[in-house]
């Protein structure tokens, strides 16, 4: 490990006892440090690697949830730019170090990431920005409870957010309803010619008109956007 991290790069290593999560598991730790560019509140880039933050889910970037105060006397706030402006706080100016055994089907690594030598997964759900991702891992659910307790977050208002599995379930059932034969991501290509796919949960999902003559189109899924040559969204 001290050797993958004094070269600040990726380096295989021995396999270690990690917690199952039911992703595409690596017969070796990857481990990455360096620089890091906040995507969203559990997602983050470093050096072109894109990284999924192990265990946990945070609310989506154009997400809302109940007001914060009684019974959401204040209306609604945007949890989902919160969560994004508390990790970037949280990792700073900091090298990040992250350490994956596995991907997804996107080929993200899903990784436990460190900045300071905190866990920033952790502090994520003990801050109340994000929710332990239990359909994955329960590595985090203590300090989700702690958070709530706490009134942090997503848990300070006595109705309850909408966690952000539920809310991606519910925005993509909405977007198929009327999008051409049920595909619901949009493939947008830019003034500048690049090629950005929007799924439903992205912020800026209602705004894009699709105009096939210009050679958009709509995708089933993320995986068959990224194989035609689209990139996701920023903060998607």
């Amino acid at each position: 490990m001290a050797l993958a991290l004094a070269f600040g790069g990726v380096v295989g290593l021995t396999s270690f006892a990690a917690v199952q999560t039911g992703w595409a598991r690596q017969d070796h730790v990857e481990v990455i440090s360096g620089p890091a560019r906040v995507i969203d509140g559990d997602t983050i880039d470093i050096r072109g690697r894109r990284i999924r933050l192990e265990g946990i889910d945070a609310p989506e970037s154009a997400q809302t949830c109940p007001g914060r105060y009684a019974g959401g006397i204040l209306g609604n706030w945007s949890c989902g730019k919160a969560a994004t402006a508390a990790l970037i706080k949280l990792i700073g100016n900091r090298s990040v170090t992250c350490q994956s055994q596995e991907t997804d089907k996107y080929d993200r690594l899903i990784a436990t990431c460190f900045a300071g030598g905190r866990d920033v997964n952790a502090e994520m759900v003990r801050c109340g920005h994000a929710w332990a991702f239990v359909k994955y891992s329960r590595t985090y659910v203590a300090l989700e409870a702690q958070a709530k307790a706490q009134k942090l977050g997503v848990w300070a208002s006595l109705r309850t957010a909408e966690p952000a599995w539920n809310y991606r379930k519910h925005r993509w059932a909405k977007a198929k309803q009327v999008a051409p034969t049920g595909c619901a991501i949009k493939g947008n290509i830019s003034r500048g010619g690049e090629r950005i796919y929007h799924a439903p949960w992205s912020p800026w999902y209602d705004k894009v008109r699709i105009s096939t003559a210009k050679g958009e189109r709509w995708f089933c899924d993320e995986q068959e956007a990224i194989a035609a040559g689209w990139r996701s969204a920023v903060g998607q």
